[in-house]
């Protein structure tokens, strides 16, 4: 049962509130002065505060009040209060609400009115509390996930970033390979690096192979190596990556890219760890944990016959699927506070700006933004004239008309005066249906 009190020199008023709430399951407690009432807030928990604004005799300049506000709000800044008082100044109102009061009720105060806002408040409070309850434990399974395992700096803040860091770091310790989805410039690559840092071969090389970048006559030498001569221009033999990765892992980025041949190659080498460079017949031995990663749709692409089914489901043993960054909001401002460094700070409208963009480029993208933002930000701050963001499109209404007359009375007549039968056939609920009907000089039958 939510808990508010009711600061207020006046018994009477007290009482007055207590029985209004009770009888709808609230609970109050009462303070006849404001070190009473501050007293009380430090001894137990409060949902929130009905307070008056004078509290001496014959006064009414509202000072007590106001002094006893600031103190609320200095000890408690989320907790919501309802100034409630005889003392009606509107420009003061005004300039309370400004200062984080939550409502101004006069009195006498109408008991359906003051009722309506307090159970607004109250469930506005319960959001914020669940609210904050969430964040904390989002914040306490990052820091435990950051004291267990090593993530190589990756920022994140959003619960869907924190499941693909959480899991990377669970696959790890086996040697099995890894498949990292995503679009390009989500941190895919971050990925790998964090499931190297935490596996068995942490100690060995990283290396990196872009199956994007290559031609795909050059590939297959890239990862398997060449001897002299295997090849137009190969004039002395080269070692592979498969070779530079041996004891540690191999991260294939864009392997959709990967020509047949290579596909057939890579295959081989995932079931057996042999290769042979090109050009020769020797058998090459070695142990290496292969994590790929591709933006390609590789089911659509096996369906076209242009990648390798059994190569698929033997690289997609575990699959990581990075999420772009418009549906990992939480991530944002704190990538782009990370990419400022120490450098000029977001302003408020700026960090808004960037959690209303799409970022079709994702977290490659942001830093793009932020690193040319710093640049051009004549102020202080980064302001959101200095991020250069594109225009939002206009949003397209989907918000079907208003129904006239004519049409309200043609679907409570198929209805037969049903009115939320006929409600639901427009599109509204009851309520505005009667508001409507109403507007209309429609009865209900």
């Amino acid at each position: 049962m939510p808990t508010i009190l009711v600061i207020d020199d006046n018994p009477a008023v007290a009482t007055a509130l207590g029985v209004l709430f009770s009888l709808h399951d609230i609970a109050t407690v009462h303070a006849a002065s404001p070190q009473a009432g501050l007293a009380m807030l430090d001894g137990q928990d409060v949902d929130l505060v009905i307070q008056d604004m004078n509290f001496s005799a014959d006064t009414t300049s509202g000072d007590e009040g106001l002094a006893l506000f600031s103190a609320i709000r200095d000890r408690h800044p989320d907790l919501p209060v309802v100034l409630l008082t005889g003392w009606t100044h509107l420009e003061s109102a005004v300039e309370l609400i400004k200062a984080g009061a939550a409502d101004y009720v006069a009195k006498p105060w109408q008991d359906a009115k003051l009722l309506g806002t307090v159970n607004n408040l109250l469930e506005l409070a319960e959001a914020r509390h669940e609210l904050h309850q969430r964040r904390d434990g989002e914040r306490r399974r990052r820091e435990d996930l950051a004291r267990r395992y090593d993530l190589r700096g990756v920022v994140f803040a959003d619960p869907a970033s924190e499941r693909v860091v959480a899991l990377a770091c669970q696959v790890a310790r086996s040697e099995l390979p890894v498949l990292v989805t995503g679009p390009n410039g989500s941190g895919k690559e971050k990925i790998a690096q964090i499931i190297q840092a935490n596996s068995p071969v942490r100690d060995g090389p990283f290396v990196t192979v872009n199956c994007g970048a290559l031609p795909a006559e050059l590939i297959e030498a890239e990862l398997f190596g060449a001897e002299a001569g295997a090849y137009t221009g190969a004039n002395k033999a080269r070692e592979g990556k498969f070779e530079a990765a041996d004891g540690g892992t191999l991260f294939l980025d864009e392997i959709g890219n990967l020509p047949p041949a290579g596909q057939m190659k890579l295959l081989r080498v995932l079931e057996t760890g042999c290769f042979a460079r090109l050009g020769s017949n020797r058998e090459r031995q070695v142990r290496v944990r292969v994590v790929s990663a591709t933006n390609a749709d590789l089911p659509a692409m096996i369906r076209e016959g242009t990648f390798r089914e059994d190569l698929y489901y033997r690289l997609n043993t575990i699959e990581l699927a990075m999420p772009p960054l418009a549906e990992r909001a939480g991530d944002i401002v704190p990538l782009a506070e990370h990419f400022v460094a120490d450098g000029k700070p977001l302003s408020t409208a700026a960090s808004a700006a960037l959690q209303r963009h799409a970022w079709p480029g994702n977290v490659r993208e942001l830093r793009n933004v932020i690193q040319r933002a710093q640049l051009l930000a004549a102020g202080p701050r980064i302001e959101v004239a200095d991020l250069a963001l594109p225009a939002p499109a206009p949003l397209r209404s989907n918000t079907a008309p208003e129904p006239d007359r004519a049409r309200i009375e043609a679907a409570l007549q198929r209805a037969g005066g049903i009115i939320a039968q006929a409600a639901a056939e427009l599109g509204m609920s009851r309520q505005a249906l009667y508001r409507r009907m109403e507007r209309h000089g429609l009865k209900a039958s």
